[in-house]
């Protein structure tokens, strides 16, 4: 009887102490995100991580090994929420460039929204810093995998012509850029609505008048 007291006030210490481990992590990570949207990659260093996290810098070396690392784990964060939202977004009843639509306002106001994208692209922009970039890079990756595996769905359900799905996700992709960002410095925003005429003009219907 005694031993099983023993055992469980054991067991309870052992994960108390896991608890406070996985705390501690959370604490670096969100410090981290933090520090990374604010001073960008190359300015943030692990003494300001520590700092905003309350916690010494050997416990930040305890879980991540350097900056690089830290930075890869925050991307991952945020590529997987990334695929949630994107997840969440696709209704299978519906009609490709439905999801379609659906999917890229979700994941580029997400993108237009979060900080951290906002200030890595300033960085990458007007530095040049090349881990800022990278992480753009693999952070549009993201877009660009989920668009080649619905292009390829929407080939082999009949919904659109036979295509190079890469190529295809590429064109998309940008071209949605164009229309909700791009377009914004020379034109009058467009609507929501006009937005989607639009890509359904120069992606499904095209703007050649039929013969």
């Amino acid at each position: 009887m005694v031993t099983s007291v023993w055992q469980r006030l054991f067991l309870q210490e052992r994960e108390w102490t896991m608890v406070a481990v996985v705390d501690r992590r959370q604490l670096v990570l969100q410090a981290a995100t933090k520090c990374f949207s604010l001073f960008g990659y190359k300015a943030t260093t692990m003494d300001q991580v520590a700092k905003i996290a309350n916690v010494g810098k050997g416990t930040i070396y305890t879980f991540f090994t350097n900056k690089e690392q830290l930075f890869d784990e925050i991307l991952r964060d945020v590529i997987t929420e990334m695929k949630h939202i994107a997840e969440r977004e696709i209704r299978r009843d519906k009609p490709f460039f439905d999801n379609l639509h659906r999917v890229l306002d979700a994941l580029l106001e997400f993108r237009g929204e979060h900080e951290l994208f906002i200030k890595l692209s300033q960085e990458s922009r007007d530095f040049g810093t090349p881990q800022a970039g990278d992480g753009l890079d693999k952070l549009e990756n993201v877009v660009l995998e989920y668009l080649e595996r619905e292009v390829e769905q929407a080939i082999q359900q009949g919904e659109i012509k036979p295509c190079d799905p890469q190529i295809v996700s590429i064109v998309m992709f940008r071209l949605y850029i164009v229309l909700t960002a791009e377009l914004n410095k020379v034109h009058v925003p467009l609507s929501k609505e006009q937005i989607k005429e639009y890509f359904h003009l120069f992606l499904s219907d095209g703007v050649a008048q039929a013969p």
